[in-house]
């Protein structure tokens, strides 16, 4: 209960931390079934916060759908918090972009490159690197 008063857990988290505390798998899964049924673990509102907090960030949807995966996050529900139609990729990469480099549009290679990588790493398809980088 402790981790869940600090933070949301997917299924897989606390499936993964009960097996390291040295638990029975008939336990674990017991356990998590309780959980699920009083509603104090839930898939669908992990992704929906994890998503929230990681575009806080700054972070791209190429970035947050990967770690979603590593957490145990089934593939539709990824899609239905990531792919979102009232989530607008290209306006948060634009505002990353500007926040780390200003307002200044890049007309060296270099430096065009330079911020491409950033807004790469930081999980933005090439679409929104584009033109967070060329429309401004």
């Amino acid at each position: 209960m402790n981790w869940l008063a600090r933070r949301e857990h997917s299924l897989a988290e606390l499936r993964t931390k009960l097996a390291a505390r040295g638990y029975s798998p008939q336990e674990i899964e017991i356990s998590l079934k309780a959980l699920v049924a009083e509603g104090l673990v839930s898939d669908e509102r992990f992704a929906e916060s994890f998503v929230a907090a990681r575009m806080r960030k700054g972070q791209g949807p190429v970035r947050i759908r990967m770690e979603l995966q590593k957490r145990g996050v089934a593939a539709e529900t990824i899609h239905l918090h990531v792919d979102d139609s009232a989530l607008d990729w290209h306006t948060l990469a634009r505002e990353v972009r500007r926040k780390k480099f200003g307002m200044a549009k890049p007309f060296e290679y270099k430096e065009k490159a330079r911020q491409m990588r950033f807004l790469e790493y930081r999980g933005f398809t090439g679409e929104q690197i584009s033109k967070a980088v060329d429309d401004l």
